[in-house]
């Protein structure tokens, strides 16, 4: 900005600079005062006078040519005749008319210059700068410049086959047309963040090979009003004029939001947008050939007459992939780096529960750096473990300085997560123990499902619930003191006790919902608080809570009671090795000495790091 700003100043600079040469006279090199010119005069060397205004141009008896600029003198013409002096008069020379409306229209035109520079930098540059507010925004990759297609795109196997049938249609239209059918005006994709909708939407064009339109929701709304709209009018304009073809909105919710939700005020410029782009979708005129594919992870929030059909007649769902889907997803992204002969995607996958397409794309770059810092040549299973504990658990910080009462704290705290996980019902195995500092935490206890879980049952959290008090428990039992480490561990078990009894029905008070009204005002869904529960039930309500809290405490300290030894065990191998895996717990919960680490594991010490002193480790924290 500052740069084009100088550009400005300078040209303007230099322009007047040339006005100011062409206006000023320059200087005669035989100019002489006037009364020099006066005493020439008196003395009968001057023969000849030209005057023109005020500057004269005299020629002398001996023929030389002098100047002088005369100051107002009534007696100047009779003082020249007197002394026989031939006189001359000749209008003043003016500068040109256009050199005139010129110079003095310039300090105008620099003006309207550097007005139109800032609106071209409140607007973003672009093309027509400050007369392109109602120019669409959206960006066209021809069938040329898109080369994804759905081999790149992996996990989500049902919503491929859900736009399957849009590229087929935009390859022939006549084969669906024959039947009377019509192909959907608009696709909307649904899915958490990071889940690939927008890759599939670029495989969708890529396999059609049509004209890609893309624009984001934000991109539609502006300070000045109606030029949403206006930029709504000009993005159909412009796809019609390539169809057939797909125009892709991102994140449709930061325009599509339900209408109304002002609450009688504020502006309703986004609304005006809104409602031009549900009449360009399906309105009097019809835009045939022409697919809106939108994605938004938040379905909820957005106006009905946008969901409707005729307008997007289809909603894709595109989940959190599956362990067969998260393989599928490695595969593609290990295309791209070497690997080793010990890398095996499905253990990565099976290790992976809740990752999306752009969480493990981010896997395989960490485990490809980790290669790179070890200067390998190629990017073992080692490298993906170390990965995965840094994306599920967090970096390590080994540089935090904490006593050795502090560092026994944290083992026997962990130690107490992870006897309780391994002695109640349904609880997921316990993959790793850590009392390193990772992240915000400051040890840690990773558990790891077998399998995808989908629904979980009650016997299932009410074991989570004595999992997440078994640190406290362990720490009053063997360290005979109370710490803040486990502050979020009761903040996560009170929430999913109350679910439990105000959501789930699974709780003595039976099958009822008992949370309030819960609606977001912002969405126009619940401008009051509705009390539907009754005092006496709330107070039903909080009992049961309590009462399912301390029956997991309980249970939770009687099985660390009963096996006080694994406990002294497992704190033990904390304490020499830092981080234990799977392996190392099963030998003690078998009542064997632990195995020592794997040598070529190097998850607890990182190459290059062997410190080992007592100030390398944490406090107590959270599973």
């Amino acid at each position: 900005m500052f740069k084009n700003l100088a550009v400005w100043l300078v040209i303007g600079l230099v322009l007047m600079t040339v006005f100011n040469q062409f206006n000023t006279r320059q200087a005669s090199p035989n100019a002489i005062d006037y009364s020099q010119f006066i005493e020439e005069v008196r003395e009968g060397r001057i023969s000849k006078v030209v005057m023109e205004g005020r500057t004269l141009k005299a020629t002398t008896t001996d023929g030389k040519r002098i100047t002088s600029f005369a100051p107002p003198d009534l007696w100047l013409v009779s003082d020249l005749l007197k002394y026989g002096v031939k006189i001359e008069a000749k209008p003043e020379e003016e500068p040109s008319m256009l050199m005139s409306i010129f110079v003095s229209w310039f300090p105008m035109l620099l003006l309207i210059g550097v007005w139109i520079f800032f609106m071209r930098q409140m607007q973003g540059g672009g093309r027509g700068g400050a007369f392109s507010f109602g120019k669409s925004r959206a960006k066209m990759m021809d069938e040329n410049q898109n080369t994804v297609t759905f081999a790149d795109v992996a996990g989500c196997d049902e919503a491929k086959e859900e736009v399957q049938e849009l590229v087929d249609f935009l390859r022939d239209p006549s084969k669906f047309q024959k039947l009377g059918g019509r192909i959907p005006k608009g696709v909307l994709m649904v899915g958490n963040p990071g889940t690939g909708k927008t890759l599939l939407a670029k495989a969708i064009a890529g396999e059609a090979r049509v004209p890609f339109f893309s624009i984001s929701g934000s991109d539609f709304v502006e300070m000045f009003v109606g030029v949403g709209a206006a930029r709504v009018r000009d993005m159909f304009e412009n796809a019609k004029k390539q169809a057939p073809c797909i125009i892709f909105i991102d994140e449709i919710d930061a325009v599509g939001r339900h209408r109304g939700a002002g609450l009688g005020g504020g502006n309703d410029e986004r609304e005006q947008t809104l409602n031009q782009l549900l009449v360009e979708m399906d309105g009097f005129e019809g835009h045939s050939g022409i697919i809106v594919i939108a994605a938004t992870n938040r379905p909820d929030i957005l106006d009905p007459a946008l969901l409707r059909p005729g307008r997007f007649d289809r909603q894709v769902v595109v989940p959190l992939p599956d362990i067969r889907g998260r393989e599928q997803i490695l595969l593609v992204h290990m295309r791209k780096i070497p690997l080793a002969g010990d890398v095996k995607a499905d253990i990565i996958a099976r290790g992976t529960p809740g990752f999306s397409g752009a969480d493990l794309a981010n896997l395989v770059n960490e485990a490809a750096l980790f290669a790179a810092r070890g200067n390998k040549r190629l990017v073992d299973m080692e490298d993906f473990e170390r990965a995965k504990d840094k994306i599920m658990m967090g970096a390590e910080r080994r540089s935090m300085v904490m006593t050795e009462e502090e560092r026994r704290n944290t083992a026997y705290h962990e130690s107490g997560h992870a006897v309780v996980a391994k002695l109640v019902p349904k609880s997921d195995p316990v993959h790793k123990v850590t009392i390193i500092p990772r992240g915000r935490a400051l040890g840690l206890t990773m558990q790891l499902p077998e399998q995808d879980r989908y629904a979980y049952d009650k016997e299932y959290l009410l074991s989570r619930i004595a999992v997440l008090f078994g640190g406290r428990i362990a720490e009053e039992l063997f360290m005979n003191q109370m710490t803040t480490g486990a502050s979020n561990d009761f903040e996560r078990a009170t929430s999913m006790a109350r679910d439990m009894v105000t959501r789930y029905g699974m709780s003595d008070l039976g099958v009822m919902v008992y949370g309030e009204n819960e609606g977001e005002v912002f969405l126009g869904r619940s401008v009051t608080q509705h009390k539907n529960v009754s005092e006496a039930t709330m107070q039903k309500v909080d009992a049961e809570i309590r009462r399912i809290i301390d029956q997991q405490y309980a249970l939770a300290r009687r099985l660390l009671e009963e096996n006080r030894d694994k406990v002294e065990a497992m704190a033990k191998a904390l304490l020499e090795w830092e981080t234990i895996d799977a392996d190392q717990i099963d030998d003690i919960m078998a009542g064997n000495p632990p195995r020592p680490p794997k040598p070529s594991q190097g998850l607890s010490r990182p190459s290059g790091n062997q410190d080992s002193s007592p100030d390398a480790s944490g406090a107590p924290a959270t599973v």
